[in-house]
């Protein structure tokens, strides 16, 4: 009892220090805390456009969030175990992979609320690429509600062709590095039981979509 009580204020303290570090680093914003369920199984999916978007997402639901980590970043033993002490699982590739999706689905029994980014990697070029039909399956296996958001600024501020990021500090003028989160409503799992897998998929990509320009309008303009 006494460790699980520690482990959530360790990941309480790295939440603390992130949320300080965005807001300070990227201007960063968000909205919509108010949608997220606060106790139960939940499946977060959202756009994926940097290495910054799990924390960006954290901070957006305040949850102690189970994520996907690529297993090569748990090589060094010491970065492995902060990596494995604020709830990454090591998988072998980000998204809805084969053993992410086992992960996934174990994590969802357990009650935990988990985030993925059914595009599956980066976004090339800013825009969202087409979901993955793996989410389909977590979907129809998790029964859980899903809770969709959208991220941007994220590629402006860390392209993939970038190797560090573009900071735009709150206490300067804003530069194209800042960044905002915007959170949906929780759609119930009863919405995607007749639903095609094809039309589960365009519903995801609407929703997430439609967020991900809430939250451009919400950025930190230069």
């Amino acid at each position: 009892m006494m460790s699980d009580r520690l482990s959530d204020a360790w990941y309480d303290l790295n939440f603390s220090l992130i949320f300080a570090g965005y807001h300070l680093g990227w201007s960063y914003r968000s909205d919509g805390f108010r949608n997220v369920p606060k106790r139960g199984p939940l499946l977060i999916v959202a756009n994926h456009q940097s290495f910054l978007d799990p924390l960006l997402v954290g901070l957006a639901v305040r949850l102690r969030l189970t994520y996907l980590a690529r297993k090569t970043l748990f090589k060094n033993p010491i970065f492995g175990g902060f990596l494995r002490s604020v709830r990454c699982i090591p998988v072998d590739q980000e998204g809805v992979a084969k053993d992410g999706l086992i992960a996934v689905l174990e994590a969802l029994k357990r009650g935990d609320p988990v985030l993925i980014f059914p595009e599956g990697e980066r976004t090339p070029n800013g825009r969202m690429q087409p979901l993955r039909p793996g989410v389909h399956l977590l979907i129809k296996r998790g029964h859980c509600p899903v809770l969709p958001v959208g991220i941007a600024g994220g590629f402006d501020s860390w392209p993939r062709s970038a190797k560090l990021p573009f900071l735009s500090p709150l206490c300067l003028p804003a530069t194209k590095g800042t960044v905002a989160a915007v959170v949906g409503e929780p759609i119930p799992p009863e919405r995607f039981e007749k639903l095609s897998r094809q039309a589960v998929l365009d519903l995801l990509f609407n929703e997430i979509e439609t967020l991900q320009n809430r939250a451009e309008k919400l950025r930190r303009k230069p």
